[in-house]
């Protein structure tokens, strides 16, 4: 009897170390077996995560934008990709620098998870104490805090969810202000006090998504039919706006789409250092033109608020 000789494939995703970002690079390694038990080739992918502690996580006495903003967060995931210690690494799309290494192009976008800000308060406590800050990790969120909060202080923030959910329960802040999406992930929504609308509060960039980034000319078919298009339409265009401001996880811009059908609906917000001034706007348009009309966004909100 002529036995079928199998082949095995081992695919690696780089991660880093916090439990946030283990549980989701799970979910991607969970699609990946997914989806080779379901084609059934022949061929076994067995998948691994290769788990490091980025200079982002080291650095926490200070704020980013004093020790060099979002790559910080994946310097040395990169590295291991370059260096074929992984095969891809998956990342929180709104921690992701806008610019991005042609050598390591972005694969893949998840389907969104609810990508609002939120209020948690401590433990057992049903309202702010006015006495303690607010402690929250950017000037996004510290800008648009100020118009809803103005008589509150706001207080900087850094370390891993469980990190800033500890300080918060030992009765070092009033309140934080968080992602929606780490939250559920972690199965920790019941902690959850108040949800800010768009409107209220312009989430960062990419927010909810997760991006799988690769090496250039590998095969990564094993990721078919991952990329959630709405989601790939919506961070894109989010992307293309933050980049032509030249803005970063330490710069205090956001953008938020939606997309409905061929239509996608954006919003934006842009502080001039030049002035101390910012301002939120909206645009709306064909999906397939959401990056271009990131763009339009951005420069329009640049010029009204420096007065151009």
């Amino acid at each position: 009897m002529r036995m079928r000789r199998e082949m095995m494939t081992e695919v690696i995703i780089g991660s880093r170390e916090s439990k946030l970002a283990v549980l989701q690079s799970e979910m991607v390694k969970s699609y990946i077996e997914q989806k080779n038990r379901e084609k059934n080739a022949g061929s076994e992918i067995t998948v691994n995560i290769l788990t490091m502690k980025t200079t982002g996580d080291i650095i926490l006495d200070r704020t980013l934008d004093k020790v060099g903003g979002k790559g910080l967060f994946v310097k040395e995931l990169d590295r291991a990709l370059l260096d074929g210690k992984s095969n891809l690494s998956v990342h929180s799309l709104k921690d992701m620098p806008m610019e991005v290494p042609k050598e390591l192009p972005l694969l893949a976008f998840s389907k969104r998870e609810d990508p609002r800000d939120v209020l948690v308060l401590p433990e057992g406590v049903a309202e702010l104490d006015p006495d303690k800050p607010l402690g929250c990790s950017s000037l996004r969120r510290t800008l648009q805090l100020e118009k809803l909060y103005p008589e509150m202080e706001v207080k900087s923030i850094r370390g891993n969810l469980q990190t800033r959910l500890r300080k918060l329960d030992e009765g070092e802040y009033s309140g934080l202000i968080l992602a929606a999406a780490g939250l559920k992930r972690l199965g920790l929504e019941s902690r959850i006090s108040r949800y800010f609308t768009p409107d209220e509060m312009i989430p960062s960039a990419g927010q909810g998504i997760l991006a799988v980034q690769g090496r250039k000319g590998e095969d990564y078919g094993y990721l078919d039919g991952y990329c959630d298009r709405d989601a790939w339409i919506a961070g894109t265009a989010e992307r293309a706006y933050v980049k032509y401001l030249d803005g970063g996880c330490s710069s205090p811009v956001a953008a938020f789409a939606e997309v409905d059908g061929d239509e996608i609906f954006i919003r934006g917000l842009y502080y001039s250092e030049a002035t101390g001034k910012w301002l939120t706007g909206q645009i709306r348009g064909a999906a397939e033109d959401g990056e271009k009309l990131g763009i339009a966004l951005a420069k329009q909100l640049k010029s009204d608020c420096e007065g151009r």
